[in-house]
């Protein structure tokens, strides 16, 4: 797995690189401390992963990931970081952002460049903790008929999103849990997600 590490703490990018190499199978191609390196070095390289800070001078991580996502498509970039602000966590989702852990779990990191990797999108227990409110904060229902969803499943990918198991979603709408087990399993094949976490995102992204 080929990486590039971006961060503007030489000493973390370095201990980044330590951490990462003295894994079987990853390769640090390059490290970096600013947004536009990021870019240059991305174009350069084509790495598996992105790995990189958000909070930088000049170009931030953010805008980095922005504007290397509208050239490279498939890029998977992770985010690390001491922050976990909801402005953050939005934009992040809304680039396509494959992760989002934050830097004092260090020994997620493997985890979850291993998760990104086979596909996956990762979030920090933090940051799954904080996407319902984030993402209730943000409710505008519309266009999800565009999607082939029906009135009762936005109601369940709705419940989804704000972290109700399917025990909760049933009470919520008087069904049987079985019944709203067989509805995500439709709904999930329908728009071509793998999970729960997943649907969640994709009701950030294309429901709000």
């Amino acid at each position: 797995m080929k990486i590039i590490i971006v961060d503007d703490d030489i000493l973390v990018s370095t201990s980044l690189k330590t951490i990462i190499e003295a894994n079987e199978g990853f390769e640090v191609l390059a490290v970096a401390n600013s947004g536009e390196d990021a870019i240059k070095l991305y174009h350069e390289h084509q790495p598996d992963i992105l790995l990189m800070d958000i909070r930088m001078e000049k170009m931030n991580g953010l805008q980095a990931a922005e504007e290397i996502v509208k050239t490279f498509s498939h890029a998977k970039v992770l985010f690390l970081t001491t922050f976990a602000d909801d402005e953050y966590i939005i934009k992040a989702l809304k680039i396509g952002a494959k992760g989002y852990i934050l830097k004092q779990h260090y020994n997620c990191i493997i985890p979850a460049l291993n998760a990104v990797y086979s596909g996956q999108v990762v979030f920090g227990e933090e940051i799954m903790n904080k996407l319902p409110s984030v993402m209730s904060n943000q409710v505008n229902k519309k266009n999800y008929q565009d999607f082939g969803i029906i009135d009762k499943e936005f109601q369940i990918i709705s419940f989804v999103s704000k972290g109700l198991s399917n025990k909760e979603i049933a009470k919520e709408l008087y069904l049987s849990e079985g019944t709203v087990r067989n509805y995500i399993s439709i709904i999930l094949e329908k728009l071509e997600l793998r999970d729960r976490t997943q649907l969640a995102i994709f009701y950030f992204n294309h429901l709000l």
